[in-house]
This record gives structure tokens, sequence and C-alpha cells, in this order.
């Protein structure tokens, strides 16, 4: 067992944890990320960098070289719905530099940021460094204590370890779970190289599938009804093959790849939000203040928003020796109207679009996507609230 102290000791090393060391510790504060994994290569994690993340680094001096890790750019969103394709977000005429969606792999991107804070002296990433309780003096958070016994002490912690905080149960945050009727098959299938990027929803025959373009092989999300996982898998997996191919048929002559469900990863959806992201000592920021649906892959970049208003609004003053304590409940009224609408959203989604999806096998555009579709300038409404989000946050926090 051993101790150590810093000023600021983050917890999970995903977007909004490696955010928050990087812009700490870029303003002066001594930083602590714990990453419980050993390196960041998971698959089937949130991969879509959008317009405002983009933005974020431009801000930073940092965007080019981050564009130059593998990425595609996504520059349109839009549907199969029924055989007819429906186009519902045009990103290019967002201001640029981001004005696309930038698909990278997660770990691209993590080992990226993680690379750029190393260079930072007061930045510092321990890897296979579990948080599984929090040390308090009284009713204050004093730090972590790690799996292997050793204990951090901070001046503030930051919870960022996922949807399934340790943390924020520890700290007995109040959690309001506003429900998610859907979980999510993940898996892959190959295809060949094509000049645009082809990412697509698809909606037919009572099913949802949407496949992200990865370059030589596509992402692919079957949506499914909350807990019906079983189900499908008790019928095996030549008919999963056959009812993903029903729904997309770009996938025939390829979805072989796909040999058993060994291959599929279920992904539990979860939409909920705390209603107190903090206590004496302690902030909750990203999935670990609210867990948001894939729908529009906004998870990321709602967490690297959490993370950049955390800074703009603690680094600055922890530099100066203040106490965090007095400021953390801003960073919660920051950020919780974006939270709000976008979950709002969401959840419509879930009612509206894959409800109506599951429940009809012949759907129907809808009158409103029609219209968007027939009038390509109503298409950058859906991309800025998408690519954007609402009250987006810049590069506030002080340089060292």
């Amino acid at each position: 067992m051993s101790d150590s102290e810093t000023d600021l000791c983050v917890v999970g090393g995903g977007p909004a944890g490696m955010m928050c060391g990087f812009l700490f510790a870029r303003a002066g504060v001594r930083t602590i990320v714990l990453e419980k994994h050993g390196d960041f290569l998971r698959d089937f994690r949130g991969d879509t960098v959008h317009p405002s993340t983009l933005d974020l680094f431009d801000e930073l001096g940092l965007l080019d070289v981050l564009l130059q890790r593998p990425h595609d750019k996504l520059s349109h969103v839009g549907a199969v719905v029924g055989g007819r394709e429906v186009r519902i977000a045009d990103f290019t005429h967002l201001p640029r530099p981001g004005n696309f969606t930038a698909l990278m792999p997660q770990w691209e991107f993590l080992d990226f940021l993680s690379g750029e804070a190393k260079k930072l002296p007061a930045f510092s990433l321990r890897m296979e460094c579990e948080a599984v309780g929090l040390e308090r003096d009284g009713g204050r958070v004093e730090g972590i204590r790690t799996q292997s016994g050793d204990v951090i002490r901070a001046r503030l912690v930051i919870a960022a370890d996922g949807r399934g905080s340790v943390l924020r149960k520890a700290a007995n945050l109040p959690l309001y779970d506003l429900g998610a009727p859907i979980d999510v098959y993940w898996f892959r299938v190959p295809k060949d190289r094509t000049p645009e990027n082809r990412t697509q929803g698809y909606i037919d025959h009572g099913q949802m599938v949407v496949l992200i373009d990865r370059g030589d092989y596509y992402q692919c999300a079957r949506v499914i009804a909350k807990g019906g996982a079983e189900a499908i898998k008790a019928q095996g997996i030549d008919r999963f093959r056959e009812e993903v191919v029903a729904v997309a048929p770009v996938l025939a002559g390829r979805i072989d790849a796909v040999r058993s469900f060994d291959d599929v990863k279920l992904l539990s959806v979860s939409l909920d939000r705390l209603t107190r992201w903090h206590t004496p000592g302690l902030l909750a920021i990203g999935d670990a203040a609210h867990a948001m649906s894939p729908v529009g892959g906004v998870g990321i970049n709602l967490a690297i928003q959490d993370a950049v208003a955390a800074a703009n609004i603690l680094a600055g003053p922890m530099t100066r020796g203040e106490d965090p304590d007095r400021l953390t409940s801003r960073v919660q009224e920051r950020r919780m109207l974006p939270v709000k609408v976008i979950q709002a959203i969401q959840r419509t989604v879930h009612e509206r679009v894959i409800g109506a999806a599951f429940r009809s096998e012949a759907p129907k555009v809808g009158v409103l996507p029609k219209l968007v579709n027939a009038m390509p300038p109503l298409q950058r409404i859906p991309a800025r609230i998408l690519g954007l989000g609402i009250r987006r946050e810049h590069i506030r926090s002080p340089k060292a």
C-alpha cells in the first residue's frame, strides 16, 4: 500500500476523463488520471467525433495533428426507410473547420489525447489502476482507494468512470432513470472501401439496423426491444443474419462473417442522469453523470463538453489555490440544460421512430422527414443540433 497526493484525481480514461486530465494539467493543476484497463483497445465504443469536438481541438491548435490519425469524414446523415432513401442532416454548411463528423476509432482518439497530455509536466496517467472506493474525512471526499489498496488523496476527485460508475454509487449521488426501451446488438461486417462514406440507418420489416461505415467494414448496430436479446439468441445465428439482411440488403454476401453470437456484443442501453452531480470533494461528468442512448452518437461529444466546462470553471481557481467545492455546482448548472434537451430528443426518437419501426412491417417516411429530404436547406437544422449541440463550450481554461 502507498499514499500519494495530487490536486486533481480523474477516475476513468475515456473521452471525458482524458479531456479533463489534459485541460487541467494544461492549466498547471497537478492531475492524475486513472484507467482500469491496460490499453484503449476496446471495440464498439463511440467513434463519432462531432463538429463541436473538432472545433475544440481547433481552438487548442491540435486539430490538424488529430486528423492525421485514421478517420473517415461523414458529411451527411440519412436513412433508408422501407426502401426509400431519406437525407436528414447536412454538416457541410456548418462553420469550418468542423463541417463534418470524423469517424475515428476511440482508441486512436484516446491514444492521441493521452499522448498530448503526457507532454505536460502536471499530468500523470496510471493504466491498470482501478478505483474501488472513496476516502473521506467526515462528510468530504478526500481521495480514492484503488483495487491494489493504494490511496490517492486529492483536492478534487472527478468521476468519469462511465455509466456503471463506482464512484457515483459510493458518493450516493441521486440518479433519475428516464428508461430506455431498447438494447443494441453490435457486430462487424466486412465491406469494400468506397469514395463516399456510406453510414446509414435502415428501417424495414419491423426492424432497425444502423451501419457505420469504417472503411473496410461496417460497424453494425441492430436495435432490439429492451430485454429481447435472449429470445433473438435462442432463434440461432442463421435467423439473426437473415433478419439483418432483410432490413439492410447491402450486407448480403458478407453477413456470413458473423459466424456465431461470439461475434456479436450486446449493449444494454441506459438513459439516466444524476439530479446532483457533486458532493464535497467530488464531481461527476460524462456518462457517470448522464448515460446517453446511442441515438445520434452524441455521448462522447457531450462528455467532452462536460470536461471543457469543468476546466473552464475550475482549473483557473484551482491553480490559485481556491476551494473547488464552491464551484462544482456551477458545472452542473452549465451542463444540465444540454443534457436534458438531448435526452428529451433521444426519448422522442425511441418512442416515435424506433417504436414505430418495431410496430410496422412496411414503414412509411413521415411528413417532416419528407419535407427535410425535399428541401436541402432544412437539413442544416438537424445538422446544427446534432453536430454542435446545445449551449456548446469553448476553450476558456488557462494555459500554464
